[in-house]
C-alpha cells in the first residue's frame, strides 16, 4: 500500500492511495490505519473509563472497519432512551413509547459488549509481551462488561425514570490497566503510564497488521522525552519492524537508531538535516 498526502499553502490538502485519488478525509481514514502518541494521551491510562471506552472502541473501529460505528449506534439509542425516560417522568410520554428504545439498547449494547471482549482478548497478549520488554511486568487489561437484557433493562425502570437517564449497560463499564496487582490508573506513575500507552499502540500496530495486511501508520510526538537509552532503542527498533513510523523529538541526538530520514522543523520551514 503506497499513500501520498499533498499539502499546499492557499490550497487543500490531497491524498492518494496507490495512485488513486481519494475523495474525501473519510475515505482516508478507512482505508488507512493511524496510531497516534501524544502526550495527552496518557489520559488513556490516568483518566476516567469514558476515556479508556472511546480509545477501545476506536481500536474496535481499526481492527473491524464493519463495526467501527457500532458505538455511534448504540450511543444514539441510548440517547433516544434517556430522552423517553424524560419525557415519561415529565408527563409528557406513555411508558409504551419506551420499548423501541428498550430493545435497541439491549441489542446494540450486547453487540458492542462482545465486541469490546473480543478486542480485549486479542491485545491483551500482545500488550502484556509489549509492556513487559519495556520493563513494565505482570501489565494486564481485562474488561468485565454485561450485555444488558430487556428484562433487566425493565427491572430498574422507576430507577431509570427517577435519573432520566439508563442505569446500566456498556457506557457504564471501564477497560481496567494493571501491572502485577496495581491498578495503573491509580497506582502508577506517569512513566509507568506512558509505557503502558506505547505497549498498547504496539501491541496494538502488530494486529493490525496481521489482521488487515498492512501495517499502521505511527505517529510518535514527544514519545522519547522521557524513556531511558535502553527503552529509547527498544521503541525505536519495534517500530522499524513495523511500517511507516514518523517520530518528533526536540533534538537529533534523541534518536537511538539512525532514522531513514532526519528532517529538520522551525517556524516556516521544513528541511532534510
Amino acid at each position: 500500500m503506497q499513500l501520498e498526502v499533498t499539502l499546499q499553502l492557499g490550497e487543500g490538502k490531497r491524498a492518494k492511495l496507490n495512485g488513486a485519488p481519494l475523495r474525501a478525509a473519510e475515505q482516508l481514514r478507512s482505508e488507512v490505519a493511524t496510531l497516534v502518541f501524544t502526550p495527552d494521551r496518557l489520559a488513556v491510562v490516568k483518566g476516567g473509563p469514558a476515556v479508556r471506552r472511546a480509545y477501545f472502541d476506536r481500536t474496535l473501529g481499526r481492527l473491524s472497519p464493519a463495526r467501527a460505528t457500532l458505538a455511534a449506534e448504540y450511543g444514539a439509542v441510548l440517547a433516544q432512551r434517556n430522552a423517553s425516560l424524560r419525557r415519561i417522568a415529565g408527563g409528557f410520554s406513555v411508558s409504551d413509547a419506551l420499548a423501541p428504545w428498550t430493545e435497541q439498547v439491549a441489542t446494540l449494547g450486547r453487540q458492542l459488549v462482545e465486541a469490546r471482549n473480543e478486542v480485549v482478548a486479542a491485545l491483551a497478549p500482545g500488550f502484556a509481551e509489549r509492556a513487559d520488554e519495556l520493563d513494565l511486568p505482570a501489565a494486564r487489561m481485562s474488561y468485565e462488561g454485561e450485555p444488558p437484557t430487556v428484562e433487566a433493562l425493565e427491572a430498574r425502570l422507576d430507577r431509570d425514570l427517577d435519573r432520566g437517564s439508563t442505569g446500566l449497560g456498556p457506557h457504564l463499564d471501564d477497560v481496567v490497566l494493571t501491572s502485577g496487582s496495581r491498578d495503573l490508573r491509580s497506582f502508577g506513575s506517569q512513566g509507568e503510564q506512558r509505557l503502558t500507552v506505547l505497549a498498547l499502540l504496539l501491541a496494538e500496530s502488530e494486529l493490525i497488521a496481521e489482521r488487515r495486511g498492512f501495517p499502521p501508520l505511527l505517529l510518535l510526538d514527544d514519545v522519547l522525552s522521557e524513556l531511558d537509552p535502553d527503552r529509547r532503542r527498544l521503541l525505536a527498533e519495534r517500530a522499524r519492524l513495523g511500517g511507516q513510523t514518523l517520530i518528533t523529538a526536540t533534538q537529533a541526538a534523541s534518536f537511538p537508531l539512525e532514522p531513514a530520514q532526519l528532517l529538520e522543523v522551525s517556524p516556516g520551514l521544513v528541511r532534510a538535516a
